[in-house]
């Protein structure tokens, strides 16, 4: 049977203060009332019925992940004590997944970004769920076609074509985020895509590679899944690392019996990763602001402005591509060119003022 995970993990320190701990980018309702993990459970509803999707998410905010999808099962909300990277938000699920089910077939998906058309992304993860179904051995990734030499994304590099689910292709390699002119490269050679970080798998598949490249990981997992209440001990303790570093990357250099495959994403896909890439998907009015709360500007353009204090308003004058955020624990002004900047920005305000304001 098909399933959905949906990554919802992470603090997202490039959009503080908005965005802090307890209260995470992907549940902030900044686009048109609803959250980004609210939209990416709304995509995966045209491929698998609401009982078959789980969210796995800091333990910290479970409840307001409950809030936000009052549909989804308590039981399907797996709340990490503490984050342990990508690996263990996919094992983990994976583990339990196959004891429900042996013949589960899993796709992993991001609450971080923002992805359209919606029809499109079904159709390639159908396609996704196909290729796994149909190849036990695959480990199926998700390409963006590319549409600019961006050195922010990791690029998968493509071997022979595959026929008969969209336009997919073996992968030969994992690249990490490349220069500028590496990137433009990949981008005239048509032969790479945009690493979108979201995989379909057979449950038992990923964790016979987990078995062979990290068995104590592999333990660990089936351990919990087997005794939940063990959570709190088990978890900490767990290996900390990407899944790409400890599983695609290896499968990918022959390590073993396994093999990586990639299924195109013909689509419009932001990363909300910076005030920057907020700003470039929100609404703008005629003067190029993006705005939300109460905002009044004087000769001011090209801005991301929010406040989210409702009974205050936050005036700009004179000002020209920057961000000015307000909440009620900081205000922080800067560039959107600089915005990749904030996440130091909040560490130093842990470090020499308090680390429940980051």
């Amino acid at each position: 049977m098909r399933y959905v995970v949906i990554m919802a993990g992470g603090s997202g320190k490039r959009l503080w203060p908005l965005s802090r701990r307890g209260e995470p980018k992907q549940l902030l309702p900044l686009f048109g009332g609803r959250s980004l993990l609210q939209l990416a459970y709304q995509r995966v509803l045209s491929v698998v019925p609401a009982e078959n999707v789980l969210v796995c998410a800091g333990a910290a905010y479970s409840d307001v992940v409950a809030a936000q999808l009052p549909d989804l099962s308590p039981g399907n909300i797996l709340g990490e004590p503490t984050g342990r990277d990508s690996l263990n938000a996919v094992a983990w699920p994976a583990a339990v997944l196959a004891r429900r089910d042996p013949d589960a077939v899993v796709a992993v998906v991001t609450a971080d970004q923002l992805i359209t058309p919606v029809d499109v992304f079904a159709k390639a993860l159908d396609d996704g769920f196909r290729l796994a179904c149909d190849d036990p051995q695959a480990l199926v990734a998700f390409g963006v076609v590319p549409t600019s030499p961006h050195t922010g994304y990791g690029y998968l590099a493509r071997g022979a074509d595959i026929e008969g689910y969209g336009l997919a292709s073996r992968i030969t390699e994992f690249k990490e985020k490349p220069d500028h002119l590496t990137a433009q490269a990949y981008l005239t050679s048509g032969r790479y895509w945009w690493n979108a970080g979201m995989f379909v798998w057979r449950a038992a598949t990923l964790l016979g590679q987990l078995k062979v490249l990290l068995p104590q990981t592999y333990d660990g997992v089936i351990e919990l899944a087997e005794h939940p209440e063990r959570l709190a001990a088990i978890y900490p303790a767990l290996t900390k690392i990407s899944v790409d570093y400890a599983v695609m990357e290896p499968v990918s250099h022959g390590q073993t019996d396994a093999h990586i495959v990639a299924v195109a994403l013909a689509i419009e896909w932001a990363d909300v990763g910076s005030y920057a890439a907020l700003h470039e998907v929100l609404a703008h009015d005629e003067s190029g602001n993006a705005i939300v709360g109460t905002v009044t500007t004087v000769d001011s353009s090209g801005c991301l402005l929010i406040n989210d204090q409702p009974d205050t308003v936050l005036g700009v004058v004179g000002v020209h591509d920057v961000f000015v955020v307000r909440t009620s624990e900081a205000t922080v002004v800067g560039s959107l060119e600089a915005s990749q900047q904030v996440k130091a920005l909040a560490d130093k305000v842990a470090d020499e003022i308090s680390a429940e304001l980051a």
